[in-house]
């Protein structure tokens, strides 16, 4: 069975919104939700990941709302946090990560720490049990491939290819995909571009899907109602899920 990750941003329109549309999010067939902590330069994601971010700062989006939405919800879903490296080097790490660990949270995408710098907090995660999922990009060298997913944790997220999250960019993944593979055995899943109508060809010969734009595209209907969003998100949710397992 492959695997639907889904990202959304947290406290986007507001706290509670976010706690039932994880949930509901669970029970549509997502596998791990990334729980994104608004970041005003969010410089990995596309335009629609980066205004919903702008949205919820200008709600009053503060670091307390993650933790209370990672309560409600990580002992249901698993749960990753999804951010920029100052949001959590602002919080302290030797005390956020066993916080973490103590929410349920399993671990976190940071897509502006690379892997060199890392390896410095290598010996924090793992003793809390937080995995930091490591990124692989088209223009990374064998080496660097080997080197990165050696010790990858959890799942290892292929950067479809060179640019931000939610363009739609298409080609041929597989000659990348085998490159991986043939150094790790953790599951790869693919981000970066992944749609309803992209999962199908991206998820071949990978293991899983990371699906973020799609989600949030929905999120920022300002006509639709907050049952409306969370029905569309399940309903994209599943379609996308039964898309890469058929």
């Amino acid at each position: 069975m492959k695997k639907l990750v889904a990202y959304i941003t947290t406290a986007y329109p507001e706290k509670s919104f976010t706690i039932d549309l994880a949930l509901a999010l669970g029970e549509s067939g997502v596998d791990t939700l990334e729980l994104g902590i608004p970041f005003s330069d969010p410089v990995a994601d596309g335009p629609l990941i980066e205004k919903a971010n702008h949205k919820a700062l200008n709600l009053g989006f503060k670091f307390q709302d993650l933790l209370d939405v990672s309560s409600e919800i990580a002992p249901k879903v698993d749960t990753l946090w999804m951010g920029y490296f100052n949001s959590f080097y602002q919080q302290n790490l030797k005390k956020l990560t066993p916080r973490a660990q103590e929410l349920g949270v399993n671990g976190f995408i940071i897509p502006d720490l690379p892997h060199e710098e890392a390896l410095a907090y290598r010996d924090l995660f793992h003793a809390n049990n937080i995995a930091n999922i490591s990124f692989v990009a088209p223009t990374d060298t064998q080496e660097r491939i080997k080197e990165v997913v050696n010790e990858a944790q959890k799942f290892i997220y292929m950067v479809a290819y060179t640019g931000i999250t939610g363009a739609g960019a298409a080609e041929d993944l597989q000659p990348f995909l085998n490159s991986i593979k043939k150094y790790t055995q953790t599951p790869v899943y693919v981000g970066f571009g992944v749609n309803e109508k992209t999962a199908k060809e991206k998820v071949k010969g990978a293991d899983g899907v990371i699906v973020g734009s799609a989600f949030i595209d929905i999120l920022l209907k300002e006509d639709f109602s907050y049952a409306q969003k969370i029905s569309y998100c399940s309903e994209l949710a599943k379609t996308i899920k039964d898309t890469i397992n058929q």
